[in-house]
């Protein structure tokens, strides 16, 4: 492509509304436009890297047996109805009613819909087991859409639906989906790692996250530093070691004492306040559960986490409550509750077992207790691994340690199992003439989100480093002054000859002085630059420069289709490792 006849408009400052590397280097690079907030338009450079992307994915679906489809944005409402989760996916899901009454949805994701079509098509074991794809536009209502393509609310997905007639064929499409995952992400040339994950609204016990690794990532993923266990930060689990608090210090339960903490109410304050580390304090957090309140226990140095408190209680509908609601279970205001005298029901985080001289709130405003003790003073209902892991914590798999990374998340696989299938009736005869529910997995992939995954792990000071198979172009070609004839002829001829030869060429015929065009070429991050002018027409060489090397160097025009596709080889590597 002549840069003369596409649309590639640069800028040479950083967009102000722009958060993260990504972002800024995209709209630099003249690949998206923002549109309004979560919304992005892709100008042709942004298509061509997008269409690269979803041909990865395609071609490795297609290799693992999946079969393509393509279904509706636009949802009846009856099928999230049908489902049970209309209602679960709250604001994050566009509704509206249509001319006719009808309700509708843009579709957040498509198990619903999918579903819908497999109970109409498919009724016998003959049928199955099946995977069927799309690549399909998704919106998700973001209540704060940031860094770019990242976080959109209209963004491009792969999501793929494995039905089988039992687990073990379940395992067996699942594990193709994982591996074809695998090879994706490396054919993007993303450094990537493998996480457990909560599955959320999703549904199903079992799923993994790929995580692109990057600083700016929103998702929080614990990994060990000896074995390969890797978790997301809502799913990673919290062993108990049973570890005795006063055991030396406090071998015996000191008497219970009130002690006056005027204005004090979070942890650090508390802490500081009566002398005491955070670990020896005792957070009392009410939660509504089905619409009643629960008291939950963790460590002062620890934080409750909403998702393994939600599968503890088995529902989905929890939330921390209101100051009204506190004081109506406690007879205390928000900041003081605490577990002594308390008649709600009580859980613990495992770390608390074996608590002994402890401090608490009193349910009392501006009052703790201090040397609390299990048993003696209070009781809990039922213990549970309930808090969010941390740096530092030993890995529940080895005797390793897990350390705190930060990851975007860029594909998920879930195994649903009869969540929808029963729901939805989706059911298959089986060999004996018994009706059974499809068994599911879920997979998906963030076809956009990939692009700016890829550049915030590849980038530099100048610009992006594109991996070579999410590169618009593989080769810049920059033709220094082309109003000279024999350089526009030299070029001209080149850029046929990589073309003809397979390799997509952006060419910089512009009119414009030789230093805009190298940074420019930097900006946009292509694999290899070959710089041509009148000198080298002379002497019949081209400067070859791979993007993430210093120098260039002088190959002959009449090789450099092959020196092209040697450092071409050369790049990609440096994205294999």
């Amino acid at each position: 492509m002549r840069w003369s006849q596409t649309l590639i408009p640069t800028l040479r400052e950083d967009p102000q509304d722009a958060d993260v590397p990504s972002q800024k280097l995209m709209i630099r690079a003249g690949l998206i436009r923002k549109l309004g907030a979560g919304l992005f338009t892709y100008l042709p450079l942004g298509l061509a890297a997008l269409r690269n992307a979803e041909r990865i994915v395609r071609e490795e679906m297609d290799k693992a047996g999946a079969l393509e489809m393509l279904m509706p944005v636009l949802q009846p409402a009856d099928l999230w109805k049908e489902s049970g989760r209309f209602d679960g996916f709250g604001d994050l899901m566009c509704k509206f009613t249509d001319r006719n009454g009808h309700i509708n949805v843009l579709g957040p994701t498509h198990e619903e819909v999918v579903t819908h079509h497999v109970r109409c098509e498919i009724n016998s074991y003959r049928q199955l087991p099946v995977t069927l794809y799309q690549i399909q536009t998704k919106f998700r209502d973001e209540i704060r859409p940031r860094f770019g393509v990242i976080r959109a609310r209209e963004f491009l997905m792969k999501d793929a639906y494995s039905f089988d007639t039992d687990w073990e064929g379940l395992n067996k499409s699942y594990q193709k989906m994982y591996d074809a995952y695998n090879a994706t992400f490396k054919r993007a040339g993303l450094r990537f790692c493998i996480v457990e994950a909560d599955s959320g609204l999703m549904g199903g016990d079992v799923s993994h996250e790929f995580m692109v690794l990057a600083e700016i990532g929103e998702d929080l993923l614990l990994r060990c530093d000896k074995c390969l266990y890797g978790a997301n930060r809502e799913k990673a689990e919290c062993i108990n070691e049973g570890k005795k608090w006063d055991l030396v210090h406090a071998p015996t339960y000191a008497p219970v004492q009130e002690v006056a903490t005027p204005g004090v109410s979070t942890v650090d304050a508390v802490a500081k306040f009566l002398r005491t580390p955070a670990e020896r304090i005792v957070k009392t957090l009410i939660y509504k559960v089905k619409g009643e309140p629960v008291a939950v226990l963790v460590r002062g140095d620890h934080e409750a986490n909403p998702a393994k408190l939600a599968k503890h209680f088995g529902t989905a509908q929890i939330e921390l409550a209101d100051a009204a609601t506190i004081e109506k279970a406690t007879g205390g205001p928000l900041g003081f509750s605490g577990p002594v005298g308390l008649k709600i029901r009580k859980v613990a985080d495992n770390t608390l077992m074996n608590l002994t001289n402890a401090v608490t709130g009193a349910n009392k405003l501006d009052t703790h207790i201090v040397n609390v003790n299990l048993d003696r003073d209070f009781t809990i209902d039922a213990y549970a691994d309930l808090r969010f892991a941390a740096a530092g914590d030993r890995c529940p798999r080895c005797e390793g340690t897990l350390a705190l990374s930060h990851g975007i998340e860029v594909g998920h696989t879930f195994k649903l199992g009869t969540k929808y299938s029963e729901s939805l009736k989706a059911e298959f005869l089986n060999d004996k003439g018994e009706l059974k529910p499809c068994i599911m997995g879920c997979y998906g992939i963030g076809v956009s989100r990939l692009l700016a995954a890829a550049i915030e792990n590849s980038h530099d000071k100048d610009g992006i480093l594109w991996p070579p198979g999410l590169a618009p172009y593989s080769v810049h070609l920059v033709s220094v002054n082309p109003k000279d004839a024999k350089v526009a002829t030299a070029s001209a001829k080149l850029y046929e000859s990589l073309n003809a030869a397979g390799i997509q060429v952006l060419w910089d015929d512009r009119d414009a002085q030789a230093g805009v065009k190298f940074k420019d070429a930097d900006l946009l991050g292509m694999p290899v630059r070959l710089t041509l002018g009148g000198r080298g027409v002379d002497a019949g060489t081209v400067d070859l420069k791979p993007r993430n090397e210093a120098a260039q160097r002088p190959v002959p025009l009449a090789a450099v289709v092959a020196e092209v596709r040697s450092a071409l080889e050369k790049y990609a590597a440096t994205f294999a490792k």
